[in-house]
């Protein structure tokens, strides 16, 4: 029997549940903005309780290893946090910066695909689609997109 402080190589560490860490991801649950780390700290801290970035930071990076959350990878380099546990698609705005949750199911065949062809094994699918958001679309004159035009084709004015 090994002795009681010998460390266990068995499994992921166990870490305790904190109030810190349950305000972050109870904050990132409650939101669809896929937040920094610095937006996660004003926010949290704008209430009572106020604690450092870098307890945020450490808690973000327990809640990612967890799998509780994702890390989205934003234009501007500033990585985003998306705790939205469902699986779902990221469309990232070129123009604002916004990234939109979009929930379309996984292409048919894609994991086949990847194992046929490569011999990988996927445990999750997460696609980025980059283009430009209807605001930002709109300010910049470009013609709207196949979609907003059927909608709006099909509309009354």
């Amino acid at each position: 029997m090994p002795p009681r402080n010998a460390i266990s190589e068995v499994g992921p560490r166990r870490r305790h549940r904190t109030q810190q860490r349950d305000r972050v991801l109870a904050h990132l649950r409650a939101s669809d903005a896929h937040p920094t780390a610095a937006q996660i700290h004003r926010d949290l801290n704008a209430g009572s309780s106020p604690f450092s970035l870098a307890t945020v930071y450490r808690n973000l990076e327990v809640l990612v290893a967890e799998g509780l959350i994702c890390e989205v990878s934003a234009p501007g380099g500033a990585m985003r946090y998306d705790g939205n546990p469902h699986p779902h698609h990221h469309f990232l705005c070129d123009g604002c910066g916004a990234i939109v949750d979009v929930d379309l199911p996984e292409p048919r065949g894609l994991r086949r695909r990847l194992l046929d062809t490569h011999a990988l094994c996927a445990r999750r699918i997460s696609i980025e689609f980059h283009g430009l958001c209807p605001a930002c679309e709109a300010h910049t004159g470009a013609p709207p997109s196949g979609a907003e035009r059927r909608h709006s084709a099909g509309r009354n004015h």
